[in-house]
């Protein structure tokens, strides 16, 4: 650190800043499961057939309270630094990593926030190294809570979160999409600034896998003889873009990217996740409204491999929703957001047109905050959430888990931040 600030000061044309937020927060959450049975089953001709026998056991309710970390802003740690290289030309770094500040075991080990290295000039900028998708980019820009604490859009939540895995650490999100919010080994372009208020940017990740040529060359990635496993010489790779328009009050941005998540050489089969999202923001003065759409199909792509049916395999997609606001308040904002997802099954052999839906897992979610400033640096803030399930779904605040069985079924979930954030 003391080389790097003596180097900056050295040269007149070259700055290296110190950067970070310490963001701390006592938050609760908890989440409810009920027993929805009633007594009253179906026969195979639709029939009801009741059981006067049956007592309904009612709920139960996990819980835990935490100092948190993260409940305004993510707390971080980071370097970034400009040379100018003279002709309008600049090269510039920057090195992000979280930090738990809460209990101090994670720091400056890793630069997983953001690790780039970038020349910009006249033409844009190009960025190589790891950094965020465009499509996440709308889903907490167009967030009154950044997607920060428990007030995060469940847009943001639903596309994070691994059912399969029930939101097991390093197992990505929807459809086990790593790349969901960040992806590593990325070239990317931004647009210049100086568009009349137009600006996009495009990305394209690496997935960094032996490719093996002829085709037919490439091992099944064997743990033993009798249990195969899919080889994923694909996967990790991410394609996607955004173009939006900011000027004055108007901010409104289209995005979409491609994440593979898997595939099978000797089955023809390619697992992906594609995401498409439309946000905007508006501002009034005195509030400033937000809106995002957005869509996440995980499709499996058959490349006319006899072995595997295409009707048979089913794609699925999460169709989600946001309107929020802010408020500003004297030295303080309130801020608002109710956001809505809904999961979707469908394949050619049972059309999502002729498929009833209504029984799909859907969620929602009421989220209201305040934050005081205390300076342009330092803030208190206060945030309470709510998630409603039903026909299964199971989203939570805090990622706190359910009690889920043949009896009990995921329901509601709430939680609350109260903390400090500081900036520096």
């Amino acid at each position: 650190m003391a080389a790097l600030a003596v180097a900056g000061v050295a040269s007149a044309q070259s700055s290296v800043t110190l950067f970070g937020v310490v963001d701390a927060s006592i938050s609760g959450y908890s989440s409810t499961s009920r027993d929805m049975y009633n007594g009253v089953s179906y026969n195979a001709f639709g029939f009801p057939i009741y059981n006067p026998d049956y007592v309904n056991q009612g709920s139960v309710k996990t819980s835990r309270t935490v100092l948190g970390s993260s409940g305004y802003n993510s707390s971080r740690l980071g370097f970034r630094g400009t040379e100018d290289l003279g002709g309008g030309l600049a090269a510039s770094f920057w090195l992000e990593a979280p930090i738990t500040n809460d209990d101090g075991a994670t720091g400056a080990a890793s630069f997983k926030r953001r690790s780039t290295v970038s020349l910009s000039g006249g033409f844009g900028e190009v960025r190589l190294g790891r950094d965020y998708t465009p499509t996440f980019w709308n889903d907490t820009v167009f967030d009154p809570f950044g997607t920060n604490g428990v007030g995060g859009n469940l847009i943001n939540t639903a596309n994070g979160f691994n059912a399969a895995t029930n939101g097991a650490s390093g197992t990505g999100g929807f459809g086990g999409n790593m790349n969901y919010d960040r992806a590593s080994n990325s070239i990317g372009y931004f647009l210049p600034p100086n568009l009349g208020g137009f600006y996009g940017q495009a990305m394209y990740a690496l997935h960094e896998q032996t490719k093996y040529s002829p085709g037919n060359a490439t091992p099944p990635g064997v743990l033993n003889a009798a249990n195969p496993v899919l080889n994923n010489s694909r996967a990790g790779r991410y394609i996607g873009g955004r173009f939006g328009y900011a000027n004055g009050p108007l901010d409104v941005a289209l995005a979409y990217g491609q994440s593979t998540v898997g595939d099978n050489f000797y089955a023809g089969v390619t697992n992906k996740v594609n995401t498409l999202n439309l946000g905007a923001s508006y501002d009034f003065g005195p509030a400033k409204l937000f809106g995002e759409l957005s869509q996440a199909k995980l499709k499996t792509d058959i490349d006319g491999n006899f072995i595997v049916d295409p009707g048979s395999v089913p794609s699925t997609k999460l169709n989600g929703w946001l309107l929020g606001v802010t408020v500003p308040v004297g030295a303080g904002l309130i801020r608002a957001s109710y956001s809505a997802v809904k999961y979707k099954t469908g394949s050619s052999n049972n059309d999502l047109f002729f498929n009833d839906q209504r029984n799909n897992p859907k969620a929602n979610k009421l989220a209201l905050g305040y934050v005081h400033n205390l300076s342009k640096r330092t803030a208190l803030y206060a945030t309470v959430a709510r998630v409603s399930n039903k026909n299964g779904a199971s989203l939570s605040v805090g990622n706190q888990p359910y009690i889920s069985n043949s009896v009990f079924t995921p329901k509601n979930s709430t939680g609350y931040d109260f903390g400090i954030r500081h900036a520096f």
